[in-house]
């Protein structure tokens, strides 16, 4: 932790006359874990997608390990994106799906990018599934090949997108100890769009509550969830603890 690896620097967007962010700031240090929390429609997502670069910011830029990368396409970012709505291409294996991109972006040969496909599923827990189309997974096992094809594209940084939300609950908890593996034992820096609260609080560095498109409150988990400053905070904390 201490050295800055991204960096979003007073970034706004706009659709048309709506404004979804607002002059969001935040340095996030290379190996940080920051959860991003709050309200539907509040700007989580589209901060996400614009670090992705599949969305680019009206104002502000976004840099990368010093690099200003906010005109570059995502395929030049060095990012990992998973999506809640898995987003695998369904004629292909779980394999096929995490070779694809190795090759045709990073040029890999079928051969590394086959063992490498095979170690990242060995390592969320699918080696006996690579062979399967995604209709023959569940949705945990879908969400944990995506997991896999992101990491098969050697990324810096992972973007997980409220990846949970599409799974039944009994699911959510296998990709969570996916994602739980990776924060331990790889040197990526991750950001999570997320409404799994005991998961922010127990393995985020950080946590981002956003509202009307604004980050109003951040810090450590352990003072975020006891003592919030911000009455915005409050007033969420208090309704999503209360309704679970």
């Amino acid at each position: 932790m201490g050295e800055t690896f991204l960096t979003i620097e007073n970034v706004t967007k706009s659709f048309g006359p709506t404004t979804v962010v607002r002059h969001v700031d935040i340095a996030i240090d290379k190996g940080e874990f920051v959860s991003f929390l709050g309200p539907s429609g509040c700007g989580k997502t589209t901060t996400l997608r614009m670090v992705a670069g599949f969305e680019g910011p009206t104002t502000g830029r976004i840099l990368i390990d010093g690099k200003d990368v906010t005109n570059l396409k995502p395929n030049q970012r060095n990012i990992g994106m998973v999506f809640q709505s898995f987003n695998l291409f369904p004629h292909m294996t779980a394999l096929q799906n995490c070779i694809e991109a190795p090759m045709t972006v990073l040029k890999m040969s079928r051969s590394e990018a086959e063992t490498r496909a095979a170690e990242l599923l060995a390592m969320v827990g699918l080696s006996e599934k690579k062979g399967h189309y995604p209709a023959q997974l569940s949705g945990g096992q879908q969400q944990r090949v995506a997991i896999a094809r992101a990491l098969a594209m050697r990324p810096k940084i992972m973007l997980f997108d409220e990846v949970t939300s599409a799974l039944d609950p009994e699911l959510v908890g296998e990709v969570l100890q996916v994602i739980r593996r990776l924060a331990k034992e790889h040197d990526l820096t991750m950001l999570m769009v997320t409404h799994q609260m005991g998961f922010a609080k127990e393995f985020a560095d950080r946590v981002c509550f956003f509202a009307s498109g604004k980050i109003c409150e951040q810090g450590p988990p352990a003072e975020f969830f006891s003592k919030p400053k911000n009455e915005r905070t409050k007033q969420f904390l208090h309704a999503v603890l209360e309704a679970g």
